[in-house]
């Protein structure tokens, strides 16, 4: 009977045991994942003589406040001499884009500090539309540039509620207040009411690349159709100013703003979270959301797919 006893427990010890190396690991792993730097920037070169900040600019644009809040405090900071926007997007969100493109082009007319744009693998769509607002820009030969569009999908699960014998319930003022509806097919009144705005985003990124750029609309509309081109096929278009790697940019934004030698590069340090702001802060980000459920409105984007 002791034995049996002595086996229980042993057993009990090890399951508790198990579980408790389980659940420090997974509060490790959180940890990790949601750590970032912990200084204010970060430093590369020799910490001496005059700055260059530089900005990434990277992944789906969905969030503005990094790259804006980021773009205004070193166009701020006066031993910033230049700003490079290392980007690496396919774009994102439209009014996002937008907002971001703004910011760069404030910088180059309104506080006349030399920002341009480094072009890594991809900067395409939104991320063609902020590079535009750039003083200057660099694009690696083989960079995808370019596909100047807009574009919104959602998916229609109308047939799928049918098979399922549900019914969606709508009641609305306004025969266009819930055009898009993923329940149903749309009208032909409704579709042409999407393109409408679809059409106007595109005149708006038209317009914008032509005015960054300093050229004229019928220059960029015929090559304005979505497509994309590698920076060599780029540069004749104009669409860039220079094929070039980012120590080259460096480089000659540096000679550009009259900076002698290796300059500082600065980058901002990327947000921190740690363990004790996901269990002692606000967690809602990291939540379904009811008003997230809710949204079935169609989405517009400055994105290449």
């Amino acid at each position: 009977m002791d034995n049996k006893k002595s086996r229980v427990w042993l057993w009990v010890l090890l399951g508790g045991g198990a579980f408790m190396m389980f659940v420090v690991a997974t509060f490790i792993l959180v940890y990790v994942s949601l750590s970032g730097g912990g200084s204010d920037e970060t430093i590369s070169g020799s910490g001496f003589g005059d700055k260059i900040g530089v900005i990434e600019v990277e992944g789906v644009i969905l969030d503005t406040r990094p790259a804006v809040n980021n773009i205004k405090r070193f166009s701020d900071d006066d031993s910033i001499k230049a700003i490079i926007l290392h980007i690496n997007t396919p774009g994102g969100g439209a009014a996002a884009s937008q907002e971001i493109f703004e910011a760069v082009r404030r910088v180059r007319d309104v506080k006349k500090k030399r920002i341009v744009a480094s072009i890594g693998s991809i900067g395409a769509s939104g991320g063609y539309y902020i590079a535009s607002g750039s003083s200057r820009i660099y694009a690696n030969p083989s960079s995808i540039v370019g596909s100047i569009g807009v574009i919104a999908e959602w998916l229609n699960y109308g047939d799928l509620m049918k098979w399922a014998k549900l019914k969606d319930v709508t009641l609305k003022a306004g025969s266009l207040k819930d055009a898009g509806s993923p329940s149903r097919d749309m009208t032909p009144e409704e579709r042409a009411y999407l393109q409408s705005l679809i059409d106007d985003m595109h005149q708006q990124f038209i317009h914008d690349v032509a005015e960054g750029r300093h050229l004229k609309e019928e220059q960029i509309r015929p090559i304005a159709n979505g497509r994309v081109w590698t920076g060599q096929q780029a540069l004749p278009l104009k669409l860039i100013d220079q094929l070039a790697d980012f120590q080259t940019v460096v480089d000659e934004t540096a000679k550009a703003v009259g900076i002698r030698g290796e300059p500082t590069l600065v980058r901002p340090a990327k947000e921190r979270h740690t363990l004790m702001d996901v269990l002692g802060g606000d967690v809602s980000q990291y939540l379904p959301d009811k008003a997230k459920f809710m949204q079935r409105n169609p989405e517009f984007y400055f994105l290449w797919k």
